[in-house]
Parts: C-alpha cells; sequence; structure tokens
C-alpha cells in the first residue's frame, strides 16, 4: 500500500518497534523525525535512513518522554523542520522486570511517566494541530496486556488499559476534524524489551511488527492487533470468568 504521508514523528525511535517503523516510513517516502533519549542510537539509524532513503530524510531530535514540559516546543519545532506533519507514532514504552512477589513504586512510577504521561504529552500536541487542519494520523502503541489485569507486570497491563481509553476518547473527539485515531496492540515482539524472556508465545520480529502496524494504520483502521491471531485470542481471555482468571498463571 502506498503511503499518503510524507512527513512523519516517531516517539522512541532508537530501537525496536520503533526503530523499525521509522525505517518503514522513510522507505515509502516519508521524512522522519526521530525522537528518543539515546542520542547514539539515533544518529546511527539517522545515518542508516539518509544511506538508503537518500540524505535529509531522518531528522535526530534528542528528548526523555518523562520531560513533559519539553515537549509542546519540541513539537512545534519538529513541524517546522519537516514542513508539515500528516502522522505521528507513539511508540515509547517500558517494562522493568519484576519478581512474582515485588511492588516497587519506583519501577511502576516510571512505566507510567513513559508509557501514559509521555504519549498524553506528545499526542495532546498532535491531537491540537491536526484538530486546527483537519486530517492527520494519530498512533499509539498498546498492548493485548490491556484487555486483562494479569498477574505478571501489573502497572505495565494498567498503563496500557489508561492508553487504550485515552486514544480511544481523541478518536471520539477528533472524529469531527476528520482526524485518524489507530490503536496497535502488538503481541510479543523481539525487541530490547523482551530480551531474556523465554516462552513468549508467538513472538514476532520487529521488522514484521512494523511492517503490520504501518500497513494497519495507512488503512486507516481504529483498532489492530499484530499479528491479526491475538483478537481472537483476546476476546477469549476477556471473557473468561474472574474466578476461573485468577487461578490461571497467565
Amino acid at each position: 500500500m502506498a503511503l499518503k504521508w510524507k512527513t512523519a514523528i516517531v516517539v522512541g525511535a532508537s530501537s525496536g518497534i520503533g526503530a523499525d517503523i521509522a525505517r518503514q516510513l522513510a522507505s515509502q517516502g516519508c521524512r522522519v523525525a526521530l525522537v528518543s533519549r539515546r542520542e547514539a542510537e539515533l544518529k546511527q539509524l539517522a545515518a542508516e535512513i539518509d544511506q538508503s532513503c537518500g540524505s535529509g530524510t531522518a531528522l535526530v531530535y534528542v528528548h526523555d518522554v518523562t520531560c513533559y514540559e519539553a515537549a509542546p516546543a519540541l513539537f512545534q519545532q519538529i513541524c517546522r523542520d519537516l514542513g508539515g506533519l500528516d502522522v505521528i507514532f507513539y511508540t515509547a514504552g517500558v517494562m522493568p522486570r519484576i519478581r512474582p512477589d515485588e511492588y516497587d513504586f519506583e519501577k511502576d512510577r516510571l512505566t507510567v511517566e513513559v508509557n501514559l504521561l509521555g504519549a498524553i504529552a506528545w499526542l495532546n500536541e498532535a491531537a491540537m494541530r491536526f484538530a486546527a487542519g483537519n486530517g492527520g494520523t494519530i498512533v499509539g502503541i498498546s498492548s493485548p496486556s490491556a484487555d486483562r489485569g494479569r498477574r505478571g507486570f501489573p502497572v505495565y497491563g494498567a498503563t496500557k488499559a489508561a492508553l487504550d481509553n485515552y486514544l480511544e476518547s481523541l478518536r471520539n473527539r477528533l472524529a469531527p476534524h476528520g482526524v485518524r485515531v489507530v490503536t496497535i496492540k502488538p503481541g510479543p515482539v523481539d525487541t530490547p524489551m523482551t530480551k531474556g524472556m523465554d516462552k513468549l508465545p508467538m513472538r514476532i520480529s520487529s521488522q514484521s511488527a512494523a511492517q503490520q502496524i504501518v500497513r494497519a494504520a495507512a488503512a486507516g483502521k481504529q483498532l489492530a492487533y499484530v499479528p491479526w491471531k491475538w483478537r481472537p485470542i483476546m476476546f477469549v481471555i476477556r471473557n473468561i470468568p474472574s474466578f476461573l482468571f485468577k487461578k490461571m498463571k497467565i
């Protein structure tokens, strides 16, 4: 599918899904702003993209998404540098490891700050711009973990559930302005986040995930599981009675 987008922001672009989404967008003719706190990785990715797609295709912006107060000015700067904005992908996310008996507020706070508050800081800016321009696409990376309160990573799942609700609210608010808001729910993906985690079902490469994510967003889907097989699986999981679900080690 040929992309209609010409300018894009990828927040969380230094590795994993974000980096591969940036590669996908650039390979299909998008000029891409790469946003992340890891400067060396961003510069390496930008050099790779520029070499394959042409000089100036990728622009680098070093930013920690927990520095919320910096987001509005940086967002405006990026839009000026790109000469506009058609789509934004918020892919930044963390999932600190926790033991089954561990309740660590510092890890929980970081998860909330990156996965949820950072998304709100950036996507609010995009929502205002796109509403004023009567067009644009917002893409948020959620997770099947949002669909049910599972025992393994309570706060990670909670942030993704909150992100789902936030994105749906944006979708309803921005629909009269012709703005698309897309919620993507990837299952396990081979990224630095999942490194060392064994026995993850149906794990796919970040390249495959990025291809499916960009394709779903370009098609204007409101919600997409990646890969699609997670949709019926999560339908079943959502409908397991609570008295049974709490006994299951999932």
